[in-house]
Protein backbone atom coordinates (compact mmCIF):
# COMPACT_ATOMS: atom_id res chain seq x y z
CA UNK A 1 0.00 0.00 0.00
CA UNK A 2 2.91 2.50 0.88
CA UNK A 3 4.24 1.92 -2.83
CA UNK A 4 1.32 2.52 -4.40
CA UNK A 5 0.68 5.49 -2.19
CA UNK A 6 4.38 7.15 -3.60
CA UNK A 7 3.79 6.08 -7.20
CA UNK A 8 0.03 7.81 -7.07
CA UNK A 9 1.47 11.16 -4.92
CA UNK A 10 4.12 11.14 -7.50
CA UNK A 11 1.97 10.90 -10.87
CA UNK A 12 -0.72 13.38 -9.32
CA UNK A 13 1.78 15.94 -8.56
CA UNK A 14 3.52 15.73 -11.64
CA UNK A 15 0.38 15.96 -13.89
CA UNK A 16 -0.69 19.13 -11.66
CA UNK A 17 2.58 20.64 -12.35
CA UNK A 18 3.32 20.85 -16.07
CA UNK A 19 0.69 22.94 -16.86
CA UNK A 20 2.23 25.04 -14.37
CA UNK A 21 5.50 24.84 -15.95
CA UNK A 22 4.58 25.66 -19.15
CA UNK A 23 3.24 28.77 -18.15
CA UNK A 24 6.67 29.69 -16.21
CA UNK A 25 8.43 28.43 -19.86
CA UNK A 26 6.61 30.77 -21.61
CA UNK A 27 6.86 33.70 -19.16
CA UNK A 28 10.57 33.37 -18.81
CA UNK A 29 11.23 32.65 -22.56
CA UNK A 30 11.85 28.66 -21.83
CA UNK A 31 10.96 27.96 -25.38
CA UNK A 32 11.96 25.04 -27.98
CA UNK A 33 11.76 26.69 -31.30
CA UNK A 34 11.14 24.65 -34.39
CA UNK A 35 14.11 24.63 -37.42
CA UNK A 36 18.13 23.29 -37.44
CA UNK A 37 18.23 19.34 -36.21
CA UNK A 38 14.54 20.07 -33.85
CA UNK A 39 11.50 17.68 -35.59
CA UNK A 40 8.89 19.52 -34.07
CA UNK A 41 6.98 22.10 -36.10
CA UNK A 42 5.63 24.79 -33.80
CA UNK A 43 7.18 26.24 -30.44
CA UNK A 44 7.19 24.39 -27.23
CA UNK A 45 7.63 25.31 -23.96
CA UNK A 46 10.91 23.23 -21.98
CA UNK A 47 10.74 23.91 -18.66
CA UNK A 48 8.87 20.24 -18.18
CA UNK A 49 11.82 19.12 -15.88
CA UNK A 50 10.32 21.56 -13.04
CA UNK A 51 7.14 18.99 -12.96
CA UNK A 52 9.09 16.35 -13.03
CA UNK A 53 11.52 17.64 -9.95
CA UNK A 54 8.15 18.66 -7.99
CA UNK A 55 6.54 15.59 -8.29
CA UNK A 56 9.20 12.88 -7.40
CA UNK A 57 10.63 15.28 -4.06
CA UNK A 58 7.19 16.14 -2.97
CA UNK A 59 6.08 12.45 -2.94
CA UNK A 60 9.63 11.74 -0.96
CA UNK A 61 9.01 14.25 1.36
CA UNK A 62 5.45 13.36 2.36
CA UNK A 63 5.99 9.45 2.32
CA UNK A 64 9.35 8.90 3.59
CA UNK A 65 11.49 8.90 6.93
CA UNK A 66 15.08 10.97 4.90
CA UNK A 67 18.11 9.76 6.40
CA UNK A 68 21.86 11.54 5.03
CA UNK A 69 21.64 10.17 1.92
CA UNK A 70 18.16 11.40 0.80
CA UNK A 71 19.59 14.89 1.37
CA UNK A 72 22.48 14.19 -0.63
CA UNK A 73 20.30 13.09 -3.46
CA UNK A 74 18.27 15.94 -2.89
CA UNK A 75 20.50 18.67 -2.72
CA UNK A 76 22.48 17.54 -5.83
CA UNK A 77 18.99 17.18 -7.95
CA UNK A 78 18.48 20.44 -6.84
CA UNK A 79 21.89 21.97 -8.18
CA UNK A 80 22.00 19.87 -11.52
CA UNK A 81 17.99 21.04 -12.09
CA UNK A 82 18.97 24.60 -11.13
CA UNK A 83 21.71 24.77 -14.06
CA UNK A 84 19.25 22.85 -16.61
CA UNK A 85 16.48 25.58 -15.60
CA UNK A 86 19.15 28.36 -16.58
CA UNK A 87 19.98 26.32 -19.79
CA UNK A 88 16.41 25.84 -21.14
CA UNK A 89 16.29 29.54 -21.04
CA UNK A 90 19.46 31.25 -21.54
CA UNK A 91 22.05 28.40 -23.22
CA UNK A 92 24.97 27.92 -21.22
CA UNK A 93 27.97 26.53 -22.70
CA UNK A 94 28.92 22.94 -22.81
CA UNK A 95 31.70 22.93 -20.59
CA UNK A 96 29.75 24.85 -17.98
CA UNK A 97 27.64 22.65 -17.67
CA UNK A 98 30.04 19.68 -17.49
CA UNK A 99 31.56 20.94 -14.36
CA UNK A 100 28.33 21.68 -12.55
CA UNK A 101 27.46 17.93 -13.84
CA UNK A 102 30.62 17.18 -12.19
CA UNK A 103 30.01 19.65 -9.03
CA UNK A 104 27.39 17.80 -8.30
CA UNK A 105 28.01 14.54 -9.14
CA UNK A 106 30.83 15.26 -6.56
CA UNK A 107 28.72 16.83 -3.74
CA UNK A 108 27.14 12.91 -2.56
CA UNK A 109 30.41 11.85 -1.93
CA UNK A 110 30.04 14.04 1.32
CA UNK A 111 26.53 12.01 1.90
CA UNK A 112 27.85 8.82 2.27
CA UNK A 113 28.08 8.03 -1.60
CA UNK A 114 30.95 6.18 -3.00
CA UNK A 115 31.19 3.06 -5.26
CA UNK A 116 33.08 1.48 -2.44
CA UNK A 117 32.24 -2.55 -4.27
CA UNK A 118 30.58 -3.72 -6.23
CA UNK A 119 29.92 -7.55 -8.49
CA UNK A 120 30.07 -9.03 -11.91
CA UNK A 121 28.75 -11.72 -13.50
CA UNK A 122 31.91 -14.64 -13.50
CA UNK A 123 33.72 -12.15 -11.13
CA UNK A 124 33.96 -11.83 -7.35
CA UNK A 125 33.10 -9.22 -5.68
CA UNK A 126 35.17 -6.09 -5.40
CA UNK A 127 36.14 -4.22 -2.39
CA UNK A 128 37.00 -0.27 -3.17
CA UNK A 129 37.17 0.84 0.36
CA UNK A 130 40.59 2.29 1.57
CA UNK A 131 42.73 5.19 0.39
CA UNK A 132 43.96 4.62 -2.91
CA UNK A 133 40.61 2.47 -4.14
CA UNK A 134 38.61 4.95 -2.04
CA UNK A 135 39.71 7.50 -4.83
CA UNK A 136 38.97 4.67 -7.67
CA UNK A 137 35.76 4.25 -6.40
CA UNK A 138 35.10 8.06 -6.16
CA UNK A 139 36.15 8.49 -9.69
CA UNK A 140 34.10 6.11 -10.69
CA UNK A 141 30.61 7.28 -9.52
CA UNK A 142 31.39 10.46 -10.84
CA UNK A 143 32.13 9.14 -13.98
CA UNK A 144 28.65 6.96 -13.59
CA UNK A 145 26.69 9.47 -12.63
CA UNK A 146 27.72 12.41 -15.19
CA UNK A 147 27.60 9.73 -18.10
CA UNK A 148 24.14 8.74 -17.11
CA UNK A 149 23.27 12.40 -17.02
CA UNK A 150 24.25 12.50 -20.05
CA UNK A 151 23.03 9.44 -22.12
CA UNK A 152 19.47 10.81 -20.70
CA UNK A 153 20.12 13.94 -22.04
CA UNK A 154 20.92 12.64 -25.33
CA UNK A 155 17.78 10.58 -25.51
CA UNK A 156 15.88 13.39 -25.20
CA UNK A 157 15.43 14.19 -29.03
CA UNK A 158 11.20 12.75 -29.89
CA UNK A 159 8.57 13.79 -27.98
CA UNK A 160 8.29 11.42 -25.12
CA UNK A 161 11.41 9.56 -25.89
CA UNK A 162 13.59 10.39 -22.31
CA UNK A 163 10.66 10.23 -20.58
CA UNK A 164 9.53 6.72 -21.51
CA UNK A 165 12.78 5.26 -21.41
CA UNK A 166 13.38 6.46 -18.14
CA UNK A 167 9.81 5.06 -16.56
CA UNK A 168 10.99 1.92 -17.99
CA UNK A 169 14.38 2.36 -15.75
CA UNK A 170 12.55 3.17 -12.95
CA UNK A 171 10.59 0.33 -13.35
CA UNK A 172 13.24 -2.17 -13.65
CA UNK A 173 15.02 -0.46 -10.71
CA UNK A 174 12.08 -1.34 -8.91
CA UNK A 175 11.69 -4.17 -9.65
CA UNK A 176 15.73 -4.92 -8.25
CA UNK A 177 15.34 -2.78 -5.77
CA UNK A 178 12.63 -4.44 -4.19
CA UNK A 179 14.28 -7.43 -5.06
CA UNK A 180 16.79 -7.36 -2.73
CA UNK A 181 15.08 -4.81 -0.49
CA UNK A 182 16.75 -2.25 -0.61
CA UNK A 183 16.07 1.07 0.40
CA UNK A 184 15.63 3.20 -2.75
CA UNK A 185 12.40 1.13 -3.91
CA UNK A 186 9.74 3.79 -2.76
CA UNK A 187 12.27 6.70 -4.51
CA UNK A 188 12.11 4.67 -7.90
CA UNK A 189 8.53 4.23 -8.00
CA UNK A 190 8.24 8.41 -6.96
CA UNK A 191 10.54 8.82 -10.33
CA UNK A 192 8.30 6.11 -12.33
CA UNK A 193 5.05 8.15 -10.89
CA UNK A 194 6.35 11.49 -11.71
CA UNK A 195 7.32 10.42 -15.13
CA UNK A 196 3.95 8.70 -16.24
CA UNK A 197 2.49 12.43 -15.08
CA UNK A 198 4.61 14.10 -16.68
CA UNK A 199 4.39 11.82 -19.94
CA UNK A 200 0.48 12.46 -20.41
CA UNK A 201 1.79 16.00 -22.03
CA UNK A 202 4.92 14.99 -23.36
CA UNK A 203 3.82 11.73 -25.07
CA UNK A 204 3.87 12.64 -29.09
CA UNK A 205 2.37 15.25 -29.95
CA UNK A 206 3.76 16.74 -26.91
CA UNK A 207 2.68 19.77 -25.46
CA UNK A 208 5.71 20.17 -23.29
CA UNK A 209 9.56 18.91 -23.32
CA UNK A 210 11.04 18.58 -20.29
CA UNK A 211 14.32 20.34 -21.01
CA UNK A 212 18.00 20.15 -19.94
CA UNK A 213 16.13 20.70 -16.34
CA UNK A 214 14.20 17.51 -16.92
CA UNK A 215 17.16 15.25 -18.86
CA UNK A 216 19.58 15.77 -16.05
CA UNK A 217 17.68 15.87 -13.45
CA UNK A 218 16.69 12.27 -14.26
CA UNK A 219 19.69 10.90 -15.44
CA UNK A 220 21.70 12.12 -12.17
CA UNK A 221 18.67 10.77 -9.99
CA UNK A 222 19.37 7.19 -11.98
CA UNK A 223 22.54 7.85 -11.08
CA UNK A 224 22.47 8.12 -7.57
CA UNK A 225 19.90 5.70 -6.92
CA UNK A 226 21.52 3.07 -8.42
CA UNK A 227 24.97 3.32 -6.29
CA UNK A 228 22.69 4.57 -2.93
CA UNK A 229 20.26 1.30 -3.40
CA UNK A 230 21.96 -1.09 -5.26
CA UNK A 231 25.55 -0.86 -5.87
CA UNK A 232 26.05 -0.40 -1.79
CA UNK A 233 24.88 -3.97 -2.02
CA UNK A 234 28.00 -5.41 -3.89
CA UNK A 235 25.11 -6.97 -6.27
CA UNK A 236 25.24 -7.79 -10.19
CA UNK A 237 21.53 -5.56 -10.10
CA UNK A 238 23.19 -2.95 -9.40
CA UNK A 239 25.58 -2.89 -12.16
CA UNK A 240 23.35 -4.23 -15.11
CA UNK A 241 19.75 -2.99 -14.33
CA UNK A 242 20.69 1.06 -14.81
CA UNK A 243 23.35 0.00 -17.14
CA UNK A 244 21.20 -1.66 -19.51
CA UNK A 245 17.90 -0.45 -19.54
CA UNK A 246 19.77 2.64 -20.61
CA UNK A 247 21.94 0.68 -23.20
CA UNK A 248 19.87 2.00 -26.76
CA UNK A 249 20.69 5.71 -25.79
CA UNK A 250 24.44 4.45 -24.40
CA UNK A 251 24.57 3.00 -27.49
CA UNK A 252 23.69 6.16 -29.59
CA UNK A 253 25.90 7.94 -27.29
CA UNK A 254 28.51 6.16 -28.08
CA UNK A 255 28.18 6.33 -32.01
CA UNK A 256 27.31 10.19 -31.46
CA UNK A 257 30.92 10.45 -29.95
CA UNK A 258 33.09 8.49 -32.95
CA UNK A 259 30.68 10.33 -35.61
CA UNK A 260 32.02 13.49 -34.50
CA UNK A 261 35.47 12.41 -34.14
CA UNK A 262 35.97 11.07 -37.17
CA UNK A 263 34.37 14.07 -38.85
CA UNK A 264 36.95 16.20 -36.69
CA UNK A 265 33.39 17.69 -34.71
CA UNK A 266 33.47 18.68 -30.79
CA UNK A 267 32.17 16.03 -28.83
CA UNK A 268 29.55 18.49 -27.47
CA UNK A 269 28.41 19.68 -31.32
CA UNK A 270 24.87 18.44 -32.64
CA UNK A 271 24.05 16.97 -35.59
CA UNK A 272 21.02 14.58 -37.36
CA UNK A 273 22.91 11.67 -37.07
CA UNK A 274 21.38 10.02 -34.27
CA UNK A 275 19.01 6.84 -33.99
CA UNK A 276 15.75 9.23 -34.06
CA UNK A 277 16.82 10.85 -36.90
CA UNK A 278 17.76 7.67 -38.68
CA UNK A 279 14.01 6.43 -38.03
CA UNK A 280 12.29 9.04 -39.05
CA UNK A 281 14.46 9.61 -42.14
CA UNK A 282 13.09 6.06 -42.98
CA UNK A 283 9.86 7.13 -43.06
CA UNK A 284 8.54 6.46 -39.57
CA UNK A 285 6.50 8.63 -38.46
CA UNK A 286 7.42 10.33 -34.74
CA UNK A 287 4.85 7.97 -32.26
CA UNK A 288 6.04 4.88 -34.49
CA UNK A 289 9.63 6.25 -34.01
CA UNK A 290 9.44 6.39 -30.34
CA UNK A 291 7.02 3.33 -30.00
CA UNK A 292 9.94 1.51 -31.49
CA UNK A 293 12.62 2.82 -29.49
CA UNK A 294 10.28 1.88 -26.53
CA UNK A 295 10.39 -1.63 -27.62
CA UNK A 296 14.36 -1.77 -28.27
CA UNK A 297 14.72 -0.26 -24.70
CA UNK A 298 12.66 -2.82 -23.12
CA UNK A 299 14.02 -5.89 -24.89
CA UNK A 300 17.83 -4.42 -23.37
CA UNK A 301 15.22 -4.70 -19.89
CA UNK A 302 13.85 -8.11 -20.79
CA UNK A 303 17.54 -8.74 -21.23
CA UNK A 304 18.53 -8.02 -17.87
CA UNK A 305 15.83 -9.50 -15.93
CA UNK A 306 16.71 -12.92 -18.16
CA UNK A 307 20.39 -12.25 -16.37
CA UNK A 308 19.07 -11.77 -13.16
CA UNK A 309 17.17 -15.15 -13.32
CA UNK A 310 20.31 -16.82 -13.89
CA UNK A 311 19.22 -17.32 -17.78
CA UNK A 312 22.27 -15.21 -19.04
CA UNK A 313 22.30 -17.57 -21.95
CA UNK A 314 18.83 -15.99 -23.49
CA UNK A 315 20.13 -12.67 -22.09
CA UNK A 316 23.06 -12.38 -24.30
CA UNK A 317 20.89 -13.71 -27.69
CA UNK A 318 18.74 -11.04 -27.18
CA UNK A 319 21.24 -8.38 -26.27
CA UNK A 320 23.24 -9.04 -29.15
CA UNK A 321 20.10 -9.58 -31.32
CA UNK A 322 19.19 -6.06 -30.16
CA UNK A 323 22.43 -4.14 -31.01
CA UNK A 324 23.30 -5.84 -34.07
CA UNK A 325 19.61 -4.37 -34.80
CA UNK A 326 20.88 -0.71 -33.43
CA UNK A 327 24.20 -0.91 -35.26
CA UNK A 328 22.58 -1.62 -38.47
CA UNK A 329 20.09 1.62 -38.24
CA UNK A 330 22.86 3.48 -37.16
CA UNK A 331 25.30 2.34 -39.82
CA UNK A 332 22.70 2.59 -42.46
CA UNK A 333 22.95 6.11 -43.51
CA UNK A 334 26.93 6.57 -43.68
CA UNK A 335 27.34 3.51 -45.66
CA UNK A 336 24.51 5.00 -48.01
CA UNK A 337 26.60 7.98 -48.38
CA UNK A 338 30.00 6.23 -48.64
CA UNK A 339 28.41 4.12 -51.61
CA UNK A 340 26.58 7.55 -53.46
CA UNK A 341 30.05 9.87 -52.56
CA UNK A 342 31.93 7.26 -54.40
CA UNK A 343 30.00 7.20 -57.34
CA UNK A 344 29.99 10.65 -58.12
CA UNK A 345 33.51 10.83 -57.56
CA UNK A 346 34.38 8.56 -60.42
Amino acid sequence: MAYILTFALALVIAAVCTPLTMKLAHKWGAIAYPGGRHVHKKPIPRLGGLALYAGFWLAAAITQQWDLSYWGLFLGSTLIMLVGVCDDIWEIRPMVKLFWQIASAALLFGFNFSMDKFSLPLIPSINLSGSWLGVIGFALMLFWIVGLVNTVNISDGLDGLAAGICFMAALLLFWSANRINSPAAHLTLALAGSLLGFLLFNFPPARVFMGDSGSMFLGYIIGGLSIYGLLKTATVLGVVFPLLVMGMPVTDLTFAIIRRKLRGQSMAAADRGHLHHRLLDAGLTQRQAVLSMYGISACFGISAVLGAEGLWILALVLLLLVFAVLVIILMRRTAMLAVFSRRHSK
